[in-house]
């Protein structure tokens, strides 16, 4: 794949590793280090040290859970498998379930024209917009609703669930999210029909000349229109376009990564995250 750099998982360490620090302070296990965020927001995680000369023990694993609990925080921890192969039996023997996603890199020759993927109209948001906050909700909303069931199906949730899910953020989260995708360090789209309203969404998180894509969903009563594919095509075209010459994303199952396919990314590895194994009753 001559597209792809010979230091490219170097790069995404160094890319997972600089995202949480300008809103978290970090803890350091062993080889592993915790992000633990300061302020309003989406919890993080922890994962492999970029100066981590072997995998975490069982030790490590154990002490970082004990101290995500203590803390109130998920315990999840994440890593790519081909930097660190041996951590995934060492997570699995501590009881924890991991999700083995495919990682895959866009090839910019592959990258299609968002417009013959769709024929929803497809709208970046502009921090400088007055309708900014409402962009944001209905973006966080789609993604509520689209995550809630999970997959590439068709479903009857649709503008009804994505308009209950509607929230107000507050001011902290909103100033936070203005100040980002201000200065370019977070991209957020649309797809919206005005008589549907916002039906598909997705953002990309870049830090210097590397970025990704994350959050695409669409509401399941939207599904199959080609949405999925058309808002990753449009994130992707406008990282290029600001000078991003590495974009990456993690598919959620084989399913989700053939959307993917469709719009130019190839797969290169495995993204791995893990949590506790749900207790059955």
């Amino acid at each position: 794949m001559d597209f792809l750099d010979r230091d490219l998982f170097g790069r995404l360490e160094h890319f997972y590793d600089a995202v949480p620090r300008d809103a978290a302070r970090t803890e350091e296990y062993g080889p592993l280090v915790l992000f633990v965020r300061e302020g309003a927001g989406w919890p993080f995680y922890a994962r492999p040290r970029l100066d981590a000369t072997g995998a975490p023990s069982l030790a490590d694993i154990t002490a970082v859970r004990e101290r995500q609990r203590e803390l109130g925080l998920p315990e999840a921890l994440e890593w790519v498998h081909e930097t660190t192969p041996d951590l995934l039996a060492v997570a699995r023997s501590a009881g924890l379930a991991v999700l083995e996603a495919p990682l895959m890199v866009l090839d910019p020759a592959a990258l299609p024209d968002p417009g013959t993927l769709t024929d929803v109209p497809l709208r970046m948001l502009d921090a400088a917009t007055p309708d900014f906050a409402a962009d944001v909700a209905a973006r966080r909303a789609v993604a509520a609703v689209g995550f809630s069931a999970a997959g590439t199906e068709p479903g009857d949730a649709g503008t009804a669930q994505r308009d209950a899910a509607m929230a107000e953020l507050d001011e902290a989260a909103l100033d936070e999210e203005r100040t980002r995708v201000a200065d370019g360090r977070r991209l957020s789209v649309l797809a919206e029909t005005p008589a549907e309203g916002a039906l598909a969404s997705g953002m990309a998180m870049r830090v210097g000349d590397v970025a990704e894509i994350a959050g695409v969903a669409t509401l399941p009563a939207a599904r199959r229109r080609g949405l999925g594919a058309a808002v990753t095509a449009t994130l992707a075209r406008e990282l290029l376009a600001a000078g991003t010459d590495l974009v990456f994303l993690s598919a959620g199952s084989e399913d989700i990564a053939r959307v993917y396919l469709r719009v130019g990314f190839r797969r290169i590895g495995t993204a791995c995250i893990a949590e506790p194994t749900p207790v059955t009753p």
